[in-house]
């Protein structure tokens, strides 16, 4: 027993070693996945993003259009449409980092969205050899909308087209891009 300050502590001593080693190495480091204590928490939606806010997307394809935001889906990503027959702008997943949020609201509650979730816009997965040499040969096919999407996509429109025309000049809106000029200060513009 060892006295200190807090009290009789017991010493333990280390079990001895053999001084050999394994004679056996795995060629190939074996994966041990690491216990994570953190839970999944969902994404927090910005206040300004409400259904039904039009909002100018930044980034990817359709950058300096403006859209019109249907709901936030459960992944964090909103669902938006331009919708189609203006701008062109399909049923899309968006990031909220990548867009702005202007003032202009539209009034989606007549529009029905609740079917469409992010399993909506999950790819079919092509396996076996088919696929591979598809991928091979290096062709750039056109990707086919699926009847399902069209669908959607003109029941959605249909809703939103009548919600859109009802606001004033909001049709021309939509059409027209956004874009910054010299001297143009985006921290001090109001959307």
């Amino acid at each position: 027993m060892v006295l200190g300050t807090a009290g009789p502590k017991k010493v333990i001593k280390a079990a001895a070693t053999t001084g050999k080693s394994a004679r056996y190495y795995p060629a190939d480091d074996i994966a041990v996945p690491k216990h994570s204590r953190k839970t999944p928490k969902p994404t927090k939606v910005r206040e300004s993003i409400i259904p039904g806010t039009v909002l100018i997307i930044l980034a990817g394809r359709f950058r300096g259009k403006r859209a019109v935001c249907l709901k936030a889906l459960p992944s964090g990503l909103l669902l938006i449409s331009g919708p189609y027959k203006i701008n062109g702008i399909p049923l899309r997943r968006v990031n909220q980092a990548y867009v702005i949020a202007t003032s202009t609201k539209v009034n989606v509650s007549g529009v029905d969205v609740s079917a469409i979730s992010d399993e909506f816009f999950a790819r079919a997965e092509n396996t076996g050899k088919d696929a591979e040499e598809e991928f091979f040969e290096g062709e750039n096919k056109a990707a086919i909308v699926s009847d399902e999407r069209k669908a959607a996509q003109k029941a959605v429109d249909a809703k939103l087209l009548k919600a859109v025309e009802k606001v004033p000049m909001l049709k021309g809106y939509l059409n027209s891009k956004f874009s910054l000029k010299r001297g143009d200060r985006p921290h001090n513009m109001v959307f």
